[in-house]
């Protein structure tokens, strides 16, 4: 199984919503893709894909995923508890053990493509992702502040001191677009200052109610297809690559 996680320095970049949207344009070129919710203390991935609340197992002791309506089969500590207001108030080695479950204890069937909503951040939770998991590379998320990039950065260095490859780099939450004459407003500074390093840029995406509303609906997955689509298919022949040259 093919493993992309998606990683930002700090919270609140739009992490979740960049993985569920790529997750989504995944599934549409191939039909067996999942999505592990391993931020687990902030999990929103079943919210945001629409999966239904509640935990299964089979005769084995395997947990069954959730399923959304498009298809995507989905691990999270979120569909274990009755309502996303709970809090799970856990410490670092207990959340780290709970990734390692959710990706081996999980029956992934036939997926082929796996996407990892990481914890925020380049603690010891998001360190047992890399370690444990062994991602194929990491997706970094940023908006465009110089003090947010900056952070981005520590993602990419965490990924490369632990020998992941860091496919590139999500402006999210870039610019938005005055409804009434079209004016494109950087809302957080101008996004061709920000500094990205060697990572090159996988996509900038707007800042745009209509997709914010489609997300909290459960309807991530219809939110710029196109861009999420784009992004899909750089990241499946960069996988091609390195598969050919392994």
């Amino acid at each position: 199984m093919h493993i992309i996680a998606v990683m930002s320095g700090k919270g609140g970049v739009g992490k979740s919503f960049v993985a569920t949207g790529l997750a989504a344009a995944l599934h549409r070129r191939t039909g067996a893709t999942a999505v592990l919710d391993a931020d687990i203390t902030g999990a929103s991935v079943p919210h945001l894909l629409g999966v239904p609340r509640g935990a299964r197992v089979d005769a084995v002791g395997h947990l069954i995923p959730g399923v959304s309506p498009d298809g995507i089969r989905v691990a999270s500590m979120s569909l274990m508890l009755p309502a996303d207001d709970k809090a799970i108030i856990w410490r670092g080695p207990l959340i780290s053990s709970a990734i390692s479950q959710l990706f081996n204890d999980t029956d992934w069937g036939d997926a082929e493509y796996l996407v990892v909503d990481m914890p925020p951040g380049t603690s010891d939770a998001a360190l047992t992702v890399l370690q444990t998991l062994k991602p194929n590379g990491i997706v970094v998320v940023t908006t465009p502040q110089d003090m947010v990039t900056n952070v981005a950065k520590r993602s990419q260095d965490m990924a490369l001191k632990s020998e992941v490859d860091v496919f590139g780099l999500v402006m999210n939450m870039a610019y938005a677009v005055c409804p009434h004459c079209n004016e494109r407003i950087e809302v957080f500074g101008p996004v061709d200052v920000a500094v990205e390093g060697d990572m090159p840029r996988l996509a900038t995406l707007p800042l745009t109610p209509s997709w914010a509303a489609l997300a909290d609906e459960g309807r991530a997955g219809e939110v710029a297809t196109e861009e999420f689509d784009s992004m899909a298919d750089v990241l499946l022949a960069k996988l091609e690559t390195a598969e050919a040259a392994s």
